[in-house]
């Protein structure tokens, strides 16, 4: 396993390890791990613990699942980039989800998110500098009866406008100013 990671990499590991054995949230990772015996077929429930304990997945803890699971590191990371729900990257106080799947794009979600980065200065996928606000993007929601839908702070809003988005978020960007 060890040989999958970079040289770089490889010698970050003793240190990951010495950090994790001095911070709590590393613990009850490792306790959630065993509890599901270490086994490969786990990862996506402990990359949720993971992700609730430490707010997102970083390099570092990656390489603790891997190495702990006894995964190839690019599996680990390949499954924490593929499914939405999971970020390498710290999210602000705020999130903003636009769903981009056919009955919203159809129905105007593009000039939603649009509206929303014109506004926070933000590409989708990106936090504002000040950490307030995290915009980002979902293929489907699963809510196409009451498209264009975006969820705010993990609350679904139906029919939403460019106007009305701009609305939503505008305390949230608008803050220190």
């Amino acid at each position: 396993m060890i040989a999958t990671i970079s040289n770089t990499k490889k010698n970050r590991l003793p240190e990951i390890l010495e950090h994790a054995s001095g911070d709590k949230r590393f613990k009850i990772l490792e306790a959630h791990m065993k509890k599901h015996q270490f086994k490969h077929d786990a990862l996506i429930e402990v990359l949720h613990k993971a992700q609730e304990l430490f707010g997102y997945l970083e390099d570092d803890l990656l390489l603790f699942v891997a190495y702990k699971l006894k995964l190839p590191p690019s599996r680990v990371y390949g499954v924490a980039t593929f499914y939405h729900f999971f970020t390498l990257k710290p999210q602000g106080a705020h999130t903003c989800v636009v769903c981009m799947g056919t009955a919203c794009y159809v129905k105007g979600a593009d000039k939603v998110l649009a509206a929303i980065e014109q506004a926070a200065k933000i590409k989708a996928g990106g936090t504002t500098p000040d950490n307030q606000l995290s915009l980002m993007t979902a293929r489907c929601i699963g809510a196409c009866g009451i498209a264009p839908a975006v969820v705010y702070d993990g609350t679904v809003t139906p029919r939403q406008t460019p106007e009305l988005a701009v609305q939503h978020v505008k305390g949230w960007i608008d803050h220190g100013n």
